[in-house]
């Protein structure tokens, strides 16, 4: 499971990586071009829920590319990615979670809009 938090500001958006106890053979870690492929850098932790998790804080505007990497060099995919390759999972930047913000220019244009769709006649 990945859970998405909601985009910051400043273009940002914090992603939780669940695992099932089961699904993890021995230490973990979620590594990809966001932590420049580093085992060590972001490892699951157990947590008392029985799942294994981490946090990382990444770009919500582009494509992330991610595989899980266990003990002994075992490297496995995330069930909850948009698509594979053989280089791994990816997540689009619509998955996690940015979404297009109206230009102020069009907020009037919009604006319009809305009063045409709740009175049904335009203004």
């Amino acid at each position: 499971m990945i859970k998405h938090g909601k985009p910051t500001k400043n273009g940002k958006v914090k992603l939780t990586f669940i695992l099932p106890r089961e699904q993890v053979p021995g230490a973990t870690s979620v590594v990809g071009d966001f932590n420049d492929w580093d085992p060590f850098a972001h490892p699951l932790r157990s947590q008392d829920d029985g799942t294994f998790q981490v946090s990382v804080t990444v770009p919500c505007r582009q494509e992330l590319r991610f595989r899980y990497l266990a003990d002994g060099g075992v490297w496995f995919d995330d069930p909850e990615a948009d698509r594979y390759d053989e280089h791994g999972g990816y997540l689009s930047p619509v998955t996690m979670g940015y979404v297009w913000e109206v230009p102020p220019s069009a907020a009037p244009a919009v604006s319009s809009l809305a009063s045409v769709a709740h009175s049904g006649t335009a203004q």
